[in-house]
């Protein structure tokens, strides 16, 4: 390329994935412009959203100096539960030591979204090979055999276009650059939404560990704990299709979710809550030419199981790399397609299958099936061998092995 300022990967968007990608590919002396609606008074400002980070999360925040400085704002949590709320039972508890000879990290930390773009932002605009733009607004893209040129609006309210080799969305499941590639969001909407409430109260002297699935046939749930201060757990509960936003958060409502959930004998100190839609699709293809989907630009799905934010730091981790090694002149532009095939398998065939599995056990309602889903959870988690097995899928390192694989 004749323009040495255009060799470059331009990213769309700084959370989680965007900032990640820049770290990895920066680490790799690749030069990034990271483009970000955001400025530095409302970026903090986002609604609270996942933060459980699984272990083969953990490993690649730790090969680009970010694990360091979320342990300390997280909460180590090497145990998660499955409960049957319609009995009060605890089903099974599954301890991650089993995968100790796996992986450095043999847990989870708990430690929000909001929390990892704060501290990798923080890199990132210190990194002399990234060239943070923010209250920037991206608007369109073209691109030619040679590279890409974005259009965005600075913070002057002018146009202005910046050239690159790459660029990639990491925009979330609203991204301008599928919409413009007439990529097809293949997938389906569930008809109830999630209502999350966040609570300062500690469920563990009632016998909860930091992860809970409690399952149900009216109103499963999931319970997270979050560190503080002041300490928060999250609960999750389904919603029914004719409720409104405004209804299921009234705080009389909240309070009353809540105590049929545990009765504690006085109100729940009750810090926010939120309602949001729950999609399980996939983009058609990641890839067009120079443009490249990653992260919820590519694929979303049910919390259920922390797959979505988790899945989208590896797809930024496994194209950092194929884009770097394009850089060097070790490959071409064909390794892209590998990105590709290798992701969208592990979206397809973990992050979704797995994710409507949770979501479907969670909610089961024939009393058969739920026994004899129960029973097995119980034999897994009692079985080391098994326990391994289920731990290696749950927190992802099968996904990647299995990636791994893919030509």
């Amino acid at each position: 390329m004749s323009d040495k300022s255009s060799e470059r990967v331009i990213v769309i968007g700084a959370g989680p994935v965007g900032l990640c990608l820049s770290l990895a590919l920066a680490q790799q002396s690749v030069r990034v412009t990271l483009i970000e609606a955001l400025n530095d008074d409302n970026f903090l400002e986002q609604v609270p959203r996942a933060g459980t980070n699984h272990p083969a999360t953990l490993e690649l925040f730790d090969r680009i100096g970010l694990y360091k400085l979320l342990e300390p704002r997280g909460i180590i949590a090497p145990k998660l539960q499955y409960w049957d709320r319609h009995e009060g039972k605890l089903i099974a508890e599954f301890d991650h030591k089993h995968l100790k000879d796996d992986t450095p990290f043999p847990y989870v930390l708990q430690c929000e979204r909001i929390k990892i773009v704060e501290e990798a932002m923080k890199l990132a605009k210190v990194h002399p090979d990234i060239d943070l733009r923010l209250s920037t607004n991206f608007t369109g893209f073209t691109q030619d055999a040679d590279g890409v040129t974005a259009t965005v609006v600075n913070p002057a309210g002018e146009t202005e276009t910046i050239r690159g080799r790459f660029i990639v969305s990491g925009e979330g499941a609203r991204s301008i650059i599928r919409k413009d590639l007439g990529i097809e969001f293949e997938g389906f909407t569930y008809s109830d939404r999630t209502l999350n409430i966040e609570v300062a109260y500690d469920f563990r002297q009632h016998g909860y560990t930091e992860r809970n699935y409690i399952s149900d046939p009216d109103e499963w749930s999931n319970l997270f704990h979050w560190l503080g201060p002041p300490d928060r757990w999250r609960v999750h509960f389904p919603t029914k299709e004719n409720e409104t936003d405004e209804e299921v958060q009234r705080p009389e409502v909240l309070q009353q979710k809540l105590q049929a959930f545990l009765p504690i004998g006085k109100d729940f100190e009750i810090v926010g809550s939120n309602v949001y839609t729950v999609h399980q699709r996939v983009a058609q293809k990641f890839r067009s030419g120079r443009a490249i989907l990653a992260g919820d630009s590519a694929h979303v799905n049910s919390p259920i199981g922390a797959m979505g934010m988790n899945s989208g730091v590896h797809d930024a981790f496994n194209l950092a790399d194929k884009l770097a090694a394009i850089f060097r002149g070790q490959v071409d532009d064909g390794v892209l397609d590998r990105y590709e095939r290798q992701r969208r398998h592990v979206a397809i065939q973990h992050s979704q299958a797995d994710t409507i599995r949770n979501k479907r056990v969670l909610a089961e309602k024939d009393p058969a099936v739920r026994r004899k889903n129960h029973e097995q959870l119980r034999r897994t988690s009692e079985d080391p061998k098994l326990a391994r097995a289920f731990l290696l899928r749950s927190s992802l390192i099968d996904s990647i092995r299995e990636a791994d694989q893919i030509q």
